[in-house]
């Protein structure tokens, strides 16, 4: 073998172990999003189990107010039923919506704001929420790793043909004003 051929088989095997760290790197950060991403759906089924005792709770006390329990129904079935980051974000802030107007019903319901077990799911909801906030922040830091290493050069030359695709934040959108605003309760 001549020099020049060492030289070429040597840049090769030094390209070819730069894109296998390039890879390796692309993965590991493609886990920690799917890995933060299988952590909110964690707190996410909590808060859908704590719902329906919710629910339960609040018919005892305001049973004519069926239209908002039954708008939190729907929208906890809307997000069981969504897939990926973007419908799931859309469908857990419809549902966040709904849980709002339903606590609002407590101010017109002096019983069931004194009510322990309304309470103490309340407070549970509440711990559950600041929960999935965090993993959300989890989540989206962990997207915009991923989405910038896939970016960058020179990993951006291999990214694409190696299977690596932008992924979505898990974020609040257009309905961010509606869900800073205070519940509307009307009698």
């Amino acid at each position: 073998m001549g020099t020049s051929t060492l030289i070429i088989l040597g840049v090769l095997v030094v390209i070819a172990g730069y894109v296998v760290v390039i890879y390796n790197g692309l993965v590991g950060m493609r886990q920690r999003v799917n890995q933060a991403f299988a952590d909110i759906d964690v707190q996410l089924k909590q808060r859908h189990d704590l719902i329906p005792n919710l629910v339960e709770t609040v018919k005892g006390y305001a049973t004519h107010e069926k239209s908002t329990l039954d708008a939190v129904v729907q929208a906890r079935n809307a997000a069981l039923a969504a897939q990926g980051p973007a419908q799931v974000a859309a469908a857990e802030n419809q549902l966040t919506g709904a849980l709002r107007q339903l606590f609002a019903l407590s101010e017109a319901y002096p019983d069931l704001k004194a009510n322990t077990n309304f309470q103490q799911l309340q407070t549970e909801l509440a711990d559950i929420e600041n929960k999935i906030a965090a993993a959300r922040r989890f989540f989206n830091n962990a997207v915009q790793e991923y989405n910038t290493g896939i970016e960058q050069f020179p990993a951006a030359l291999f990214a694409s043909s190696l299977g690596f695709s932008r992924k979505d934040f898990f974020d609040l959108a257009e309905a961010r004003p509606q869900l800073e605003q205070a519940p509307q309760v009307k009698f």
